[in-house]
């Protein structure tokens, strides 16, 4: 915990150089370096520079390819929920103007850079009642919306909107309602029931959302993103606002919303879904007699007639695995994944050590690696800042954490949210597109390094390393001709950043239709062409001359080089290896040979072309052969 005065400002020094602007000149390229540590005894800690140097390393290899593109990246960040703007107003203003930079300033502070804001009350509210931009007596309705009114966020949100985007004018905002008003509603409450099948109330709610995002926009905030109900599975009356929105209903929204939008604020995108990679099972149980859980929601609102006016979909933490973002971006590839929301919680008896511990170490592989490898084009978290109490709140989570803490001294610490968040916030810069990297760890947790990287549109990488393992790790990073070795120690976070001008001239081949074989079987040998380094394919048995991994690209292919990765499992390289190519399966010629010296083996070739490729073993170990990542580049 920190005074957010004096001592505030002499730690943020640690923060306040810019992450693309090169160290001093030297002969070789450098990459800096920044280690947030499970122990606390680094945060956001700029270390040494470490420098590149020709050649590979028998270590465990990072392999970054910047030459293949995957999403583009709108920001990282929380939400300023009315708790979390209650909190900030509690600190003197220069206190809270510190708080504010070291949220939102990119040199000063971490460059917070997506805001998911609620549009009325959530279960973070400091009012002493739920409320809604439209609120009317019991019985009565609005269809023209007379009563609406932003009122209530003019005195504490918007100023701090207006500030974030002051200090951070990349920012980007989302509006999502927990709950339409009561009067729209089959309950005639905020919390429980559904919007009422009406024609009229699906334009009455479209106009709703449309004149938030009209009158935002007059207070200086403007809207990037909307969706029409979170968590809109939830049926669990947590004494917050809330509703059920089956499909049949957010797509009629929808397809009254996307015209006006398009009319009124076309910078607005819709984006749907905004709930769990998977139907909680809780939302099931309490599914009605007679409904359809729609455990296929996304799928399904994606193929409605509403689907059009998608941007893309929404996603939050709390039932299923990431994995299920890359599932859709499959199924829909032209449509964008946002990951909008997962809070940090605890035990009641935990202690602040293994809060910070168990939240730094889960978020930083499920969250900061696992969401963006998974094609989200952001991550957000819950509450930017709550109290030492978990609040004030009013129903729902009463154990979640925030960012930033308020204590009762007056204090302010950064929790370890502020560090999963800050190590990407800082460093990847809106418009970058994650490139290709290889990774070993799972979201699962195996004790692998797990990394995911970033090109900024400078030209700059920024590579997120995280050691899932609870010691410490040596691994190398390899960029074209280039690499460096670094040890992380157990449970650590890190940012690494290096300047434009490290490339290669090889492109990778995708090898998806590709097919492999081995001999002897053991694993699966798909897992090695699979483009996962986290599973791979292993002889299950000592290495011997004649065992082989053999691939059908499919269709002949120019080759120029041939990556024998073996992973994560330190030891499971061959130990001598003949790489042959065939056009017909049959004919082999062979091509290169040599003796394994570590874990990532890259074979050079002349310009070739082949549809077949076979990796022998020549040697011999007591040790297994494994293939976790077997690329081809052209």
């Amino acid at each position: 915990m920190r005074k957010l005065g004096a001592a505030v400002g002499a730690t943020l020094l640690i923060l306040t150089t810019a992450p693309a602007q090169a160290h001093p000149r030297s002969r070789a390229p450098q990459a800096r370096v920044w280690v947030t540590t499970p122990d606390r005894a680094e945060q956001l800690h700029e270390r040494a520079p470490v420098t590149f140097t020709r050649g590979a390393s028998p270590e465990t290899t990072i392999t970054v390819d910047p030459g293949t593109r995957y999403q583009s990246m709108d920001g990282f960040g929380a939400s300023l929920t009315d708790s979390a703007a209650s909190v900030l107003h509690r600190l003197d203003p220069a206190a809270r103007d510190r708080a504010m930079r070291s949220l939102f300033d990119p040199r000063e502070g971490i460059g917070v850079g997506f805001l998911r804001q609620p549009i009325g009350s959530s279960d973070f509210t400091a009012a002493g009642a739920h409320y809604s931009y439209d609120d009317v007596p019991a019985g009565e309705t609005d269809f023209a919306l007379r009563h609406f009114s932003i009122d209530h966020d003019r005195a504490q949100i918007l100023p701090l909107l207006r500030r974030a985007r002051q200090l951070n004018p990349q920012l980007k905002i989302m509006g999502t309602p927990w709950s339409p008003p009561a009067w729209m509603k089959t309950s005639d409450s905020l919390i429980g029931g559904h919007l009422k099948d009406d024609p009229r109330i699906y334009d009455a709610y479209a106009r709703y959302l449309v004149r938030y995002v009209l009158q935002y926009a007059e207070a200086g905030v403007p809207i990037d993103y909307l969706t029409v109900q979170n968590e809109p599975q939830n049926r669990h009356d947590g004494g917050y606002p809330g509703a059920a929105v089956p499909v049949g209903q957010a797509a009629k929204v929808i397809e009254a919303l996307g015209p006006l939008l398009r009319r009124h604020s076309p910078r607005t995108r819709i984006l749907g879904y905004d709930h769990n990679w998977a139907t909680h099972p809780g939302d099931v149980a309490t599914t009605p007699p007679g409904e359809d859980p729609e455990t296929d929601y996304p799928y399904r609102l994606l193929d409605s007639p509403a689907g059009r006016w998608l941007a893309g979909t929404a996603y939050h933490c709390y039932s299923g695995e990431p994995s299920a973002q890359t599932a859709l971006h499959e199924a829909y590839p032209e449509k964008g994944i946002w990951f909008t929301e997962c809070s940090g919680s605890h035990g009641e008896q935990d202690t602040p050590e293994q809060i910070f511990r168990g939240t730094l170490t889960w978020h930083a592989r499920t969250l900061a690696i696992g969401t963006t490898r998974n094609w989200a084009k952001s991550v957000v978290n819950w509450n930017i800042a709550l109290d030492s109490t978990g609040g004030p709140h009013l129903g729902g989570c009463g154990t979640c954490t925030g960012l930033l803490t308020l204590h009762p001294d007056g204090s302010v610490s950064r929790d370890a949210e502020y560090f999963t968040i800050g190590h990407l916030a800082k460093f990847v810069r809106p418009g970058a597109y994650r490139i290709a990297s290889t990774s070993f760890g799972t979201t699962g947790w195996n004790g692998q390094i797990m990394d995911v990287a970033f090109r900024n549109p400078d030209g700059s990488t920024a590579l997120v390393v995280h050691n899932e393992n609870d010691d410490p790790r040596t691994f190398a990073v390899a960029v074209g001709d280039r690499s460096f070795e670094y040890t992380l120690p157990g449970g650590a976070l890190a940012t690494f950043t290096w300047p434009r001008g490290l490339d290669t001239d090889l492109d990778l081949v995708d090898l998806e239709g590709a097919t492999a074989t081995a001999a002897p079987a053991g694993g699966d040998p798909a897992a090695a062409i699979d483009g996962d380094g986290s599973t791979r394919w292993s002889s299950g048995a000592a290495q011997e001359p004649g065992q082989y991994l053999q691939v059908d690209l499919g269709a002949a292919r120019r080759l120029r080089r041939v990556a024998i990765d073996s992973g994560g499992n330190t030891g499971d390289y061959a130990r001598g290896w003949a790489l042959s190519v065939s056009s017909d399966g049959v004919a082999w010629r062979t091509l290169a040979r040599g003796e394994g010296a570590g874990q990532l083996t890259n074979v050079d070739l002349p310009p070739t072309r082949a549809r077949f490729l076979r990796v022998t073993s020549t040697g011999t170990s007591g040790s297994w052969w494994s293939v976790a990542d077997l690329r081809v580049y052209r």
